[in-house]
């Protein structure tokens, strides 16, 4: 069976359309990890995926009647834009249905490549099921996505070129897994021609449909798929592509959401390419590796398999960024409602770069704050949730808290009706350890902070709202201290959102 493959690989038609991509070392990710990092650039292709070389393998081997018939295909995108790229170069009519979650950048990009596009289901497994039933009433041919050796084939010919680019043994190759097709096709090039290479699949633990069913030794179907990393959310993997996975592929590493955000943050600081979030996959599994082995002085390579991101998706992507480093701590902390006792806290977290800061008065007792602090490493964010504790201040490590870093800091704040004097104001402070610090300090304890929240942009400033409590008796006094303080400042306290939102 492997021969027929190795076969099919060497003989397989892609170049028609696709590209041999670079190899490439990613010098900083090498650095830092202390191993030879390669990314294999898939994103470069002409429909920026892989997906091409399987879907253009496959139709380009179709006889005369079948080309005549044209072909239907189910695809999250990247393997809709091969097929729809493959058909309008070999003149074949094409249908693609998509599941109702896919980015609309690639759903445009499959009309653009003269498909037809059919939108149906939540999930890759459920546009295939609607696929399946309008091939049997159409007439055209079922173009699979992963299931099916010339698919497989084609996507083997990536590992063909890395063997050609770097004609030793790599130590690992990392390689994202979806339904399955990629991982099949270069295991099986790979373990015939560097056997001591070891493929190492990458899966999101929420779309774990091979890792799953590789522990229980049979094909599984997963109840629900996540979705942020859409091109690889199955809930089924191909019967081909199981047996081979089990055959030729040494382990299967899953990673979460930050991590992959992580990952797609490193592959941008050394190539300046924005790969989607199962082009990332590998990456992801290549770090998770050299953490989880300390792995040193290896050659390591990681296919960088898509980049069809939806550019609105980079918010949420650079907001998890850095939990995925490990570089940010997240805290909720319930501090007593005084005057300087706000700043009391603050010298707790000390000279720390603060990437968020969410404070409001509960009540005449206490407050609550939101807290993002960048930090080193997990060791310093125990340390520092430990000094807020023996300060006496009842607190809540939120690093794995997904409602708490989805949604809740984004919502602190509300209605104070206990809030009296209320001024309202924005800043913009310079982004640079103790701006906090000084802004409390110079005001000295005079006045009440009743609200408080800042996000780091990753700008020369950080934008800030403040609510504090100031007599109307004192605001002389306290414009003085603003302008003495030299940041940037709004007066806010008349702005209707105030008044409708948190007032």
């Amino acid at each position: 069976m492997s021969d027929l493959y190795l076969e099919a690989i060497e003989q397989a038609r892609v170049y028609d359309v696709a590209i041999e991509t670079p190899l490439e070392l990613a010098p900083k990710l090498s650095s830092r990890l202390n191993n030879e990092v390669l990314f294999k650039r898939e994103d470069l292709q002409p429909v920026f995926s892989f997906k091409l070389r399987g879907a253009y393998n496959k139709i380009a081997q179709l006889t005369d009647d079948e080309r005549a018939r044209g072909v239907i295909c189910a695809s999250a995108g990247n393997h809709a834009q091969g097929v729809a790229l493959s058909s309008h170069k070999l003149g074949i009519d094409a249908t693609i249905v998509m599941p109702n979650t896919t980015p609309d950048i690639k759903v445009k990009a499959v009309k653009r490549l003269g498909g037809s596009v059919v939108l149906f289901g939540d999930s890759y497994s459920d546009a295939s099921a609607h696929a399946m039933e309008l091939c049997e009433t159409s007439g055209k041919v079922f173009v699979h996505p992963y299931d099916d050796p010339q698919v497989i084939a084609g996507q083997g010919t990536i590992a063909e070129e890395m063997m050609r680019q770097n004609p030793g043994d790599l130590d690992a190759v990392f390689v994202p897994i979806g339904g399955g097709g990629l991982i099949a096709g270069m295991a099986i090039y790979l373990k015939a021609n560097s056997p001591k290479t070891k493929i190492i699949g990458v899966e999101p633990v929420d779309s774990a449909a091979m890792h799953d069913s590789i522990k229980a030794g049979k094909r599984l179907t997963l109840d629900q798929v996540g979705i942020f990393a859409d091109g690889v959310a199955v809930k089924k993997v191909g019967k081909y592509t199981f047996d081979l996975v089990q055959q030729y592929v040494d382990d299967i590493i899953l990673v979460d959401t930050d991590e992959i955000c992580a990952a797609i943050k490193d592959i941008y600081e050394d190539n300046r390419s924005i790969v989607e979030p199962a082009g990332a996959l590998g990456v992801a599994g290549l770090k998770k590796y050299v953490r989880q082995t300390g792995a040193r002085g290896q050659l390591l390579a990681a296919i960088n398999s898509g980049a069809n991101m939806n550019f609105d998706r980079m918010r949420h992507v650079a907001e998890r960024t850095e939990m995925g480093e490990g570089k940010e701590a997240l805290f909720a902390v319930t501090i007593p409602e005084r005057p300087g006792s706000f700043l009391e806290f603050c010298r707790i977290i000390g000279d720390r770069n603060i990437t968020e800061f969410n404070y409001r008065m509960s009540s005449r007792n206490e407050a609550h704050v939101f807290a993002g602090i960048s930090i080193g490493d997990d060791d310093e964010a125990t340390a520092l949730e430990q000094a807020m504790k023996n300060a006496g201040l009842p607190t809540l490590n939120l690093h794995d808290n997904e409602l708490a870093k989805l949604h809740i800091r984004h919502m602190v704040g509300g209605h104070c009706p206990m809030s009296e004097s209320e001024v309202l104001y924005r800043f913009e402070f310079p982004e640079r350890p103790g701006a906090l610090l000084e802004f409390l300090g110079r005001a000295g304890g005079r006045w009440n902070i009743s609200l408080f929240h800042y996000r780091n942009h990753a700008a020369a400033f950080g934008r800030v709202l403040a609510g504090v409590e100031v007599p109307a008796n004192d605001r002389h006094e306290f414009e003085k201290y603003l302008t003495a303080l030299g940041y940037p400042y709004v007066n806010e306290s008349d702005n209707p959102a105030y008044s409708i939102f948190l007032k």
